[in-house]
């Protein structure tokens, strides 16, 4: 049987490296962008063949996206899933808000997943099948005080992924987003002042389940959107947030 091939657009942080170890186990090949120091070997190791493409984690520059799809292309002749991680986290309440903030927002939330999309879809359509999953945040399903312009702009994101999937739901691609919140991961500590024991306490005392999600858990529940088990569903918003969206 021939390999499923999965681009994971960062496989450097978050959640991409462990996503994309999950896929090579599974019989995928790999298109990944800016992989982790040892990841390749690992993934190899799996069975997968890999192409790695350096300098593409910044997907509010069209290039990055651009040179992603050609390695794919040139390298497997196809994309059967393909993975963004986009977002640019600012916080600050609105009225200390400036149009700077609100543009960064802008460019990091929407942008970068738009260009994404506008770069992978096409393929997808023209070979009538595919799927798409881009991570958002459980930030643009509900307010969020203290990240007012991130809350809109992720908002924005999610009617993106929904409005493109159901203009292409007749060729066979599912478009679909998963909104995080509340991950331990080092970058969210850091933004949520919980580099410490106490503001860990702190922010896991907003979640409902009382503590902070894993990745290892968030690349699981990925796969269903990713592995090609599950073609009925696009469209959809998922959060990924301990009951807080």
């Amino acid at each position: 049987m021939t390999r499923r091939i999965a681009l994971v657009s960062d496989a450097r942080g978050y959640v991409g490296p462990d996503l994309s170890r999950l896929l090579a186990s599974d019989g995928h090949d790999l298109v990944i962008g800016d992989p982790a120091d040892g990841l390749v070997d690992d993934l190899t190791a799996r069975g997968a063949a890999v192409e790695a493409v350096e300098g593409v984690r910044d997907l509010s520059n069209p290039e990055s996206t651009e040179r992603l799809v050609h390695a794919a292309l040139e390298r497997f002749g196809r994309i059967d899933s393909a993975t963004a991680f986009t977002g640019r986290i600012v916080v600050g309440r609105f009225l200390r808000s400036t149009l700077d903030d609100m543009r960064a927002a802008t460019v990091g939330c929407i942008e970068a997943p738009y260009n994404f999309l506008r770069s992978v879809v096409p393929v997808m359509a023209e070979q009538g099948a595919g799927q798409v999953l881009v991570f958002t945040s459980a930030a643009g399903a509900r307010p969020t005080p203290g990240a007012p312009l991130y809350s809109s702009a992720r908002a924005g994101a999610n009617m993106l992924v929904r409005n493109v999937a159901a203009e292409v739901a007749d060729k066979g691609v599912q478009v679909n987003a998963i909104g995080t919140n509340f991950m331990d991961f080092p970058e969210f500590l850091k933004a949520s002042r919980a580099e410490d024991a106490e503001g860990r306490a702190r922010v896991e005392a907003q979640v409902p389940m009382g503590r902070l999600g894993t990745l290892d858990e968030l690349a699981h529940f990925s796969m269903a959107f990713v592995d090609g088990t599950s073609r009925f569903a696009t469209g959809q918003f998922v959060a990924f947030a301990g009951g807080w969206a």
